[in-house]
């Protein structure tokens, strides 16, 4: 499985971002969609997950701001960033996991400064 991440970008506390992950090869492998994030000096955390039953899950300090989701039909998983804070500033991953093995896509950078 190959990933591919886009959509980072410098914003403005406040503002929104929307990423995008497109996968490719054995996709129908696939059984959780992540975003994860790493910041400098900072562990990488997962900041949201969907399953192919549509079940999402969220790191508590993004709840109600970010939202996931997933176009299936093009292997397309998204991570709408609204209410963007400076906390929030990272590289972002896109990740995927199958049965026995875990993806990871290059990261795409986010930047939340005034």
């Amino acid at each position: 499985v190959q990933l591919q991440a886009s959509g980072g970008g410098l914003v403005q506390p406040g503002e929104s971002l929307r990423l995008s992950c497109v996968a490719s090869g054995n996709t129908i492998s696939i059984i959780y969609m992540d975003w994860y994030r790493q910041a400098p000096g900072k562990e990488r955390e997962m900041v949201a997950r969907i399953d192919t039953h549509d079940t999402t899950n969220y790191l508590d300090s993004v709840k109600d701001r970010f939202t996931i989701s997933r176009d299936n039909a093009k292997y397309t998983w998204n991570l709408e960033m609204n209410s963007l804070k400076p906390d929030d500033a990272a590289v972002y991953y896109c990740s995927a996991r199958s049965r026995n093995s875990r993806y990871w896509g290059l990261g795409t950078q986010v930047t939340v400064s005034s």
